[in-house]
């Protein structure tokens, strides 16, 4: 994922509109982090944590990955700010190389369609989670009348579905949850969950979800 134009774009990304629809995004994510015991969170795609440093207040612990040194410089300040103590920053694009990391909540917001390997990344993010584990991601619906040649025109929630069950992951749930007007390359657009596509999937490690059923079975 190419982030020279997020380092170039970090000290202004903040803008009015982002953090309107970063709020829309933090409610919706609030209510499936309601639902969750295991709080160690990582912000995958952070940027400068519009969305999950607003969620501090209800985990253990928040991890904001990102490629771009600049966009986790503006972080680094608000954490500094804000006197969280449970929150910090790395840099590391998951596309290149993934490092040896674990987490019970993955966060994913309006990251999915930079990604070009949709697949390869979300096999990374399965393999960090610990077991029954939950991956959100918040996302476009598909537009067709978007045509770029860096980002995915948003996604339809059957190809979404196909490719996390291919991965492993479990109880898959995908839902529109808010219409919002010219916020997707200037034009409208539907969320899964916010203003995009929130997809809330619980994700359980193939061995101990096959193990767990294997034992249920035999005690029936």
């Amino acid at each position: 994922m190419k982030n020279s134009v997020f380092e170039r774009i970090a000290k202004r990304y903040d803008s009015e509109e982002r953090i309107e629809l970063a709020k829309i995004i933090v409610k919706e994510v609030r209510k499936e982090l309601s639902k969750s015991e295991s709080k160690s969170l990582i912000d995958y795609g952070s940027g400068t944590g519009l969305v999950s440093l607003e969620l501090s207040d209800i985990v253990d612990s928040i991890l904001l990955i990102d490629s771009s040194e600049q966009m986790l410089e503006v972080a680094k300040a608000k954490i500094s700010h804000k006197g969280l103590t449970n929150s910090k920053v790395l840099c590391s694009d998951f596309t290149q190389e993934t490092p040896e990391l674990k987490a019970d909540i993955i966060l994913m917001s309006l990251v999915l369609l930079h990604v070009p390997d949709t697949k390869k990344i979300l096999q990374e993010l399965f393999n960090i989670l610990n077991d029954n584990g939950k991956l959100i991601i918040v996302d476009f619906d598909k537009n067709h009348s978007i045509n770029h040649p860096k980002v995915h025109n948003g996604f339809t929630h059957n190809e979404l579905t196909k490719i996390l069950d291919e991965i492993g992951f479990k109880s898959i749930k995908i839902k529109t949850f808010h219409h919002g007007h010219k916020i997707f390359m200037n034009q409208d657009a539907s969320k899964f969950n916010p203003l995009i596509t929130i997809l809330t999937i619980i994700c359980y490690n193939v061995l101990k979800w096959w193990c767990d059923n294997e034992r249920k079975s035999r005690n029936t």
